[in-house]
């Protein structure tokens, strides 16, 4: 593990997490009902287990809409959320006790724990809903949801509402207008609360220390899976789970972006490029790093990895308030391409070549994303037509890259596979930024003293 671990500072952080569960969800709500305004309803369904193959389903993991403002974890559930309703404005749907489905697949809530424990203000059985909610629809003319993204609860919705028009003769009101829930809701999950920090801060730090534990335990001979299984070790020894299936590339791999059968032997001489973060309390860290097999950097290795490097220190000196999103890859762009010119590996003028698009045949994605509840995390990077100011609360990747698989045409053959990115997560503050994944070797100086620990242990 990095330096200055601290087993209290796990047990704070999950202290942080259980008072993010009880007071966070249900300032949300507040927060989201209150741009609503009376009148409407914001109706979100729980994500559907997903089945694998044959009867095996995937370990279920909550959509992070409905567990944004809700904390509730369990499939088959249904929110409502309705402002200013005198009975309840927040109102569960979820699955009934049942001890016997209980013994065969866990412990359920029921309604009354998803009152007692989860906030509710009123829950149903979610076998009652047809019968309930378009009572509750009835009495609204906006409906937010989010649609298209659960087609088969598209057509309930569409039920209900199109149930209520048929029956207009009769004096039934119903909504006369479909508000796109999504646009609200995205816009707050942008900006991180103190306690989201506090958790995203832990997602990074489990993360840091599985990088730290792959970089000591790699050696030529190993195969990318065998350092794989160490990542995961650490993920799940912190109480972590991945956030998406780690890269795990070496060599020619390296160059391959998105590369996941992470199957072969690594040699010596070649770098491996890691791209693998974890995700705790539901919020995703994301990094890469990329190192030398046997420890040391050839001239080669070191002088595409410095430029990349160089590239991610420019990007993150214009992070922070009142800069735009897009300044941090203009940086990057402009570091890289300079830096491509200085090896030989590009010809001409930086600020033509830059204007050119030369540097996508090296650096071809872009510099960040956000980061939160999704590793792509939600949130408009554009405002009408202007690149999203930053503010304090917004976390984003920064990770530039250079890739020079074999057989590039017009780069010398020393330069073949080598493939770098580095990667960190950082939070936007009240005066510039801060890096939540500091604890992580960046410079090659620091990452040969970490493998060169490694090599006197195996010694």
């Amino acid at each position: 593990m990095p330096s200055g671990f601290d087993q209290t500072y796990y047990a704070e952080t999950a202290r942080v997490h259980t008072t993010l569960r009880k007071d966070e969800h249900a300032r949300r709500r507040r927060q989201l009902m209150k741009a609503m305004g009376r009148g409407a309803i914001a109706i979100l369904p729980a994500a559907p287990e997903r089945q694998r193959n044959g009867d095996v389903h995937y370990h279920y993991r909550p959509d992070s809409d409905f567990h944004y403002l809700t904390g509730f974890n369990e499939p088959e559930a249904v929110a409502v959320l309705v402002p200013g309703r005198e009975q309840a404005e927040y109102i569960l749907f979820v699955r009934d006790r049942d001890p016997a489905r209980e013994t065969w697949d866990g412990r359920r809530a029921g309604p009354e724990g998803a009152v007692r424990d989860f906030g509710a203000d009123d829950a149903f059985p979610i076998g009652d809903i047809d019968d309930i909610l378009p009572g509750l629809i009835e009495r609204c003319d906006r409906v937010y949801y989010s649609m298209g993204q659960f087609p088969d609860f598209d057509q309930r919705v569409f039920g209900w509402v199109n149930g209520l028009k048929g029956q207009s003769k009769n004096g039934i009101h119903s909504p006369q207008e479909f508000v796109a829930l999504d646009h609200a809701l995205h816009d707050m999950r942008l900006y991180k609360s103190r306690a989201e920090a506090a958790v995203m801060r832990q997602s990074a730090r489990i993360a840091v220390g599985a990088h730290v534990r792959a970089m000591r335990v790699t050696r030529p001979g190993m195969t990318e899976y065998q350092v794989m299984a160490e990542l995961l070790h650490e993920f799940h020894r912190h109480g972590a789970d991945i956030s998406y299936h780690p890269i795990v590339g070496g060599g020619a791999n390296g160059c391959i972006l998105h590369y996941h059968e992470n199957a072969d032997v690594l040699q010596d001489g070649d770098l491996l490029l890691i791209d693998a973060g974890c995700e705790y309390g539901l919020y995703a860290s994301d990094i890469t790093r990329t190192f030398p097999v046997n420890g040391r950097f050839t001239p080669e290795q070191k002088a595409v990895y410095e430029v990349v490097l160089d590239a991610q220190v420019a990007a993150l000196a214009v992070i922070g308030p009142c800069r735009h999103w897009n300044e941090a890859h203009d940086s990057a762009v402009r570091t890289i391409t300079q830096g491509l010119v200085r090896l030989g590996l590009l010809k001409g003028r930086v600020p033509t070549l830059v204007k050119e698009e030369a540097y996508k045949k090296f650096y071809m994605h872009r510099t960040g994303h956000w980061l939160g509840m999704d590793v792509h995390d939600v949130g408009e990077y554009k405002v009408g037509t202007e690149w999203r100011v930053l503010e304090p609360g917004m976390v984003m990747t920064v990770e530039p890259g250079i890739y020079i698989p074999a057989g590039t045409r017009g780069v010398p053959k020393r330069w073949w596979n080598i493939g770098v990115r580095i990667e960190d997560d950082v939070l936007v503050t009240a005066t510039g930024n801060e890096l939540l994944t500091a604890g992580l070797p960046r410079t090659p100086a620091e990452i040969e003293r970490v493998m060169a620990r490694r090599a006197r242990v195996a010694a």
